[in-house]
């Protein structure tokens, strides 16, 4: 299976976003990706007031461009993450879609930890405008290949990556809007990390450059196999990088080193 991870420089302009997204999901179709992962936040990314006003329900166009762009290509399409308007509720959610190559919803997730954090003296305060969501997603790809969701943050949380293991995960979505600080130390050995406790792919992009109100995320979107090897890596520009998901590789990385069989769960749960 061939994956891509899309990178963008997302902002408060929703046509420019969707328009970029699209030129760039369309990109690496025609490099043969038949799962394609947009970031976190891809179709809107600004001031928490700017997200309210540029927040859609997952019917709204947002989604519905990723169900028509997921049936034309015939691919499995992450829609990163959406500030998504949830009937009843008062606060955003930040939401991943999964679209299946038929263009119907497989899988819903709403990212579980909210980023409350100071980084280099900026305050980030998610929780202020977003409401976490309360389940763990997997979802199925084409081919029957399982897939572990989640978003940003969620990725310093190893036991929410153990669990989609245990699920059956084989491939890891992290789309994100990683912060320059924590991208240049962090991100690498987080998403490495990951793959490599739970013998998954990891399909990471994040976005890239400057969105208002002055916040910088950090790029470098990697795809990583179940080794921990990086096997694509993205230049500091808006771009698609794709990967081969060699599925017989990680099976047999599950056989020579099964750690998810050698849990104790007797003692730890």
């Amino acid at each position: 299976m061939r994956a891509a991870a899309v990178q963008l420089n997302s902002t408060d302009d929703i046509d420019r976003n969707l328009a970029t997204a699209d030129r760039l999901v369309r990109a690496a179709a025609a490099q043969g990706a038949e799962l394609v992962v947009l970031p976190e936040k891809w179709s809107v990314l600004g001031t928490g007031e700017q997200m309210r006003r540029g927040a859609q329900p997952l019917d709204g166009p947002a989604v519905e461009w990723a169900r028509g762009a997921a049936r034309e290509l015939s691919l499995d399409l992450v829609a990163g993450s959406i500030a998504e308007r949830v009937p009843g509720q008062e606060k955003l959610a930040n939401t991943s879609v999964h679209v299946g190559p038929d263009g119907e919803v497989r899988a819903v997730y709403r990212k579980l930890h909210m980023f409350d954090v100071e980084v280099d003296g900026t305050v980030y305060a998610e929780s202020e405008h977003e409401q976490a969501g309360g389940e763990i997603v997997v979802s199925e790809l084409a081919g029957g290949v399982v897939l572990g969701m989640s978003i940003c943050y969620d990725v310093r949380f190893p036991e929410l990556y153990r669990e989609l293991a245990a699920r059956g995960a084989q491939v890891l979505s992290v789309p994100s809007a990683f912060t320059l600080a924590t991208t240049r130390d962090h991100w690498e050995i987080l998403l490495r990390a990951r793959a490599i406790e739970n013998a998954c792919f990891v399909v990471a992009p994040n976005q890239i450059g400057v969105h208002p109100p002055g916040n910088r995320s950090g790029g470098r979107s990697l795809i990583v196999d179940p080794w921990g090897l990086v096997l694509a890596g993205a230049a500091d520009a808006e771009t698609a990088i794709v990967a081969d998901l060699d599925l017989d590789a990680l099976r047999d990385v599950r056989r020579r080193l099964p750690s998810l069989a050698h849990r104790r769960t007797d003692v730890y749960g």
